[in-house]
């Protein structure tokens, strides 16, 4: 498991695109037959991904009995088809882009499929549970007048599938829209990871971080995340339509706890 310290906005000015990729920019996740994963000191949240047929391991970092000792779980299948999480001897399965949320205690969890993974620290039990695209309530938001047409599913919320602290969700953009998350904003209080996925064979989405007033960008690929801190914008904009995952660890779970920036105040 990789281990990534936090990082604090004065460091942002003058930093090479080497430099911003190595912090925030999470490149290789998947390789068959494995759990790769990426510790982030930012809120302490794990990101990783597992491909074909593999167990989540319990890294030497994490310094618990067992990955999910204190620790809390969100697995999407990013995959085309379906694909099968195993917790503690019981198999659930999961269409594309549906969550399985597994909780605090859970000892072994197995995985055969293509799935992103998102992890916080957790202080309280909840159950394991199945999130399925019709049980998230899908939410369409945007038209195609702002390249923006698009349906959110939520699945770990306050109002759906309860967790610790963790927060998940799948967008899905129509075709003809590339932006997201715009007007843009930030959240003093958590910290936010964008996975984007669904995006064809050479095409790039293009992820605005940064404080408002001194943004820099990331090219990402396919199948590859953004860590981004408290203090930093999160949006994109792709060369063809994708689907992200959007996940949030920190201090609480209000959706709507965000400092919105108005689109002529980005510089």
């Amino acid at each position: 498991m990789e281990v990534r310290h936090a990082t604090a906005p004065d460091q942002i000015p003058g930093s090479t695109t080497d430099w911003l990729r190595s912090r925030f920019l999470v490149e290789d996740l998947f390789a068959p037959g494995e759990v790769r994963l990426v510790y982030s000191h930012e809120d302490r949240i794990v990101v990783g991904g597992a491909l074909g047929r593999a167990a989540l391991p319990n890294p030497d970092a994490l310094r618990a009995g067992h990955f999910l000792e204190r620790r809390e779980l969100g697995a999407v299948n990013v995959g085309d088809g379906p694909g099968t999480v195993t917790v503690d001897g019981t198999p659930y399965e999961l269409g594309p882009k549906e969550c399985l949320y597994v909780g605090r205690g859970s000892r072994e969890v197995a995985f055969d499929g293509a799935f992103y993974l998102v992890s916080t620290a957790a202080h309280a039990d909840h159950p394991t549970a199945l999130s399925t695209l019709a049980d998230a309530e899908p939410v369409r938001l945007g038209g195609p007048e702002g390249s923006n047409d698009r349906t959110i599913y939520k699945h770990v919320h306050a109002k759906g599938v309860q967790s610790c602290q963790l927060v998940l969700g799948v967008t899905v953009l129509e075709p003809g829209s590339m932006w997201n998350t715009m007007p843009c904003h930030t959240h003093e209080r958590r910290t936010e990871v964008y996975f984007y996925f669904g995006l064809p064979a050479g095409q790039r989405v293009i992820h605005l971080m940064g404080r408002p007033d001194e943004t820099r960008n990331l090219v990402v690929a396919d199948r590859q995340a953004v860590v981004s801190p408290p203090w930093s914008v999160h949006c994109g904009f792709g060369t063809q339509a994708y689907s992200f995952v959007w996940a949030m660890g920190g201090e609480n779970q209000a959706y709507d706890d965000m400092e919105p920036v108005a689109i002529g105040e980005l510089r």
